[in-house]
């Protein structure tokens, strides 16, 4: 037999009227009540028995409640408050063994059996659910070891210099019998009073870490974010029942400002920008994981303890902005040594320090993710390779080091100047350009070439990853060749015209070498030197497969149009367009006056010619607006 136990006997004063005469428990969640939902649920898990501890309002729940099929249901109703631990003693003669332990105004939708196993191959006296929410400031905190076991219990008012991690006691438990054995509860609560306790004695104390849907709605402000999360389905979206794309972040340069490796908390600052972008990702229903190195453990120069620290102020900080992440997993190891104080132990080649994808497995693994449909989110071509190496789309950042560490040549699927940009791509323009390119592709011959033009920062880049991604959706090879590779160095150009900026020979000859069969190593353009490099990808194409050619002259390049099947002119609005090319002249270091005049000067030489193109193209795609 299985057992639940559900806490039932609130007052619901906090319900401000409300429910009127109601018990919490009855208040209605998409036309059914909160309590049906509960034992659903239990059923779905295979729970036979469910013990109801009511108090206020009891006659009314039980003559409401009716029978539940294939569910036997005992009620313990308590005469005085007892408090949460005092109900919980007063029905100990009806408890099994071991029982599930949730309360009545709480929204769940959580894999019960999976957490009854977890707390079975822990041997764990007592499993608390866990998991970040969005105001860690007001919850009540529990701090766990490397391997889960609760060390300590943080309750609210938490002061600024206390810096626990973002890990919330989601009043869902799973509780051995055994221990509740001669304790005196009475007027005591479970996590405040009768859990602390319990730690001291030397139990077996275990958190179980879910992104799974658990709230409670215990205010009005709550009872109507849990029905507005009902009515989108954000609990069935938060299940671990079926993979779900995810959001895997790297952390200095991304999340935090770049200073070189942080060793003490109080060095980490979030980037303008990052609380908002990630409360939207929490907010979508989208996994959220930190995927990152920190070799400064295996260096010698901050302990594991000292780690958590800074990952605690990083949780702080998220949380004052009403953002989380929902698992922070990070590598300590560094192969190299030679530094004073290094930790031999951890100077190691492993399977986790990025570009390696250990990390990224262990987040597939734990969190139930969907690889193929997932993001990773970083400033360092090491991020790129890693998403390549772990299947998931990559997205360079322009902050932090914007891909200027060039340890590796892989180009990134999508590129943007912030997270926030990155967010709103990742949550609303990546479906939409999906859509309108579906149809193209499906009538995109095997073998094809395709031509993707138009000015710069008007979206070539991200239609031809975009595009790239539906046709492999479709079974059909395809790769790109960014005639970005092929920008003359700064110094190298002759005139501020399409062909002198762009090396048209060079171009000709790599792509006449893709067509005849062969293997091209291709150049690398450095955007932030404006330096081209000639040890950038390699490619060589086979039988069949697409290929996608995008950049500024892809449509004017006199070689390449005779072999394009489609030819795509991608524009933007120009207000837009002119915002995109001043932001990513800032963060070249150009001030605002000199990149308008930039812009001006290219008006009067290369967009004409440019905008010329746009006859050629067999579609004209709107990107933005």
């Amino acid at each position: 037999m299985k057992q639940m136990v559900i806490l039932a006997g609130g007052r619901g004063s906090r319900m401000g009227g409300l429910l009127g005469t109601l018990p919490k428990p009855l208040a209605p969640v998409g036309g059914k009540p909160l309590l049906r939902h509960q034992l659903e649920l239990g059923l779905r898990h295979g729970f036979t028995e469910a013990v109801l501890l009511t108090g206020h309002g009891g006659e009314t729940l039980e003559s409401a409640l009716g029978p539940v099929e294939g569910l036997r249901l005992r009620y313990v109703r308590e005469e005085r408050p007892l408090g949460t631990a005092g109900a919980l003693m007063q029905a100990l003669p009806v408890l099994a063994e071991r029982f599930l332990v949730l309360y009545g105004d709480t929204l769940l939708e959580v894999d019960l059996e999976r957490m009854w196993t977890h707390h079975q191959r822990a041997g764990a006296d007592l499993t608390l659910f866990l998991h970040p929410n969005d105001h860690p400031q007001d919850s009540d905190l529990v701090e766990v070891d490397e391997e889960d076991r609760v060390v300590a219990f943080h309750a609210p008012p938490h002061p600024p210099e206390r810096l626990v991690p973002n890990l919330a006691n989601a009043a869902l438990y799973v509780v051995e019998r055994r221990m509740l054995q001669g304790i005196e509860a009475e007027g005591a609560d479970l996590a405040r009073n009768l859990f602390p306790r319990l730690l001291a004695r030397g139990a077996k104390l275990v958190g179980y870490r879910s992104p799974e849907y658990i709230k409670d709605m215990g205010t009005p402000e709550r009872y109507a974010r849990v029905q507005a999360d009902h009515a989108s389905g954000r609990p069935q979206r938060c299940s671990l029942e079926a993979p779900r794309p995810a959001v895997l972040l790297d952390r200095d340069g991304t999340l935090n400002r770049h200073v070189g490796y942080v060793r003490r908390p109080e060095e980490l600052e979030l980037l303008e920008g990052v609380g908002a972008a990630l409360r939207r990702l929490n907010q979508a229903g989208l996994r959220t994981a930190l995927v990152t190195n920190q070799p400064v453990v295996a260096r010698g120069e901050c302990t594991e303890q000292e780690l958590r620290r800074i990952h605690s102020r990083l949780e702080l900080l998220l949380g004052r902005q009403g953002a989380y992440l929902d698992r922070l997993y990070w590598c300590p190891h560094h192969p190299d040594g030679g530094f004073p104080g290094e930790r031999p132990e951890l100077k190691r080649v492993c399977d986790c320090r990025k570009p390696a994808t250990g990390l990224i497995e262990r987040a597939t693994r734990e969190l139930c993710l969907e690889p193929g449909d997932s993001w990773m989110v970083g400033d360092t071509t090491v991020d790129v390779r890693t998403a390549r190496q772990a299947g998931v789309r990559s997205v360079l950042l322009r902050t932090g080091e914007a891909g200027s560490d060039a340890r590796f040549p892989d180009r990134p699927d999508f590129v943007f100047l912030s997270l926030a940009e990155a967010v709103e791509f990742i949550l609303v323009g990546h479906a939409a350009l999906r859509a309108r390119l579906e149809p193209l592709a499906r009538d995109i011959p095997p073998g094809a070439w395709v031509g993707v033009g138009g000015l710069a920062h008007a979206g070539k880049s991200t239609t031809a990853s975009v595009l790239r991604e539906v046709l492999r959706a479709r079974g059909r090879a395809a790769s790109i060749v960014s005639l970005d590779n092929w920008i003359r160095s700064v110094g190298q150009r002759r005139e501020d015209g399409l062909a002198d900026n762009f090396d048209y020979e060079a171009i000709e000859d790599a792509l006449g070498r893709l067509r005849r069969g062969e293997r091209v190593d291709m150049p690398w353009y450095e955007r932030a030197t404006r330096t081209r490099r000639e040890a950038g990808e390699s490619l060589r194409l086979e039988p069949g497969e697409v290929l996608i050619i995008e950049g500024v002259p892809a449509l004017d390049v006199p070689w390449l149009q005779p072999h394009l099947a489609l030819k795509l002119y991608v524009e933007a609005p120009e207000p837009e367009r002119l915002t995109r090319f001043i932001r990513d002249r800032s963060w070249r270091g150009q001030d605002e006056t000199t990149a308008r005049a930039l812009y001006a000067s290219r008006e009067d030489g290369e967009h004409p010619r440019v905008r010329a193109t746009r006859a050629r193209a067999d579609v004209v795609l709107g990107v933005g607006g």
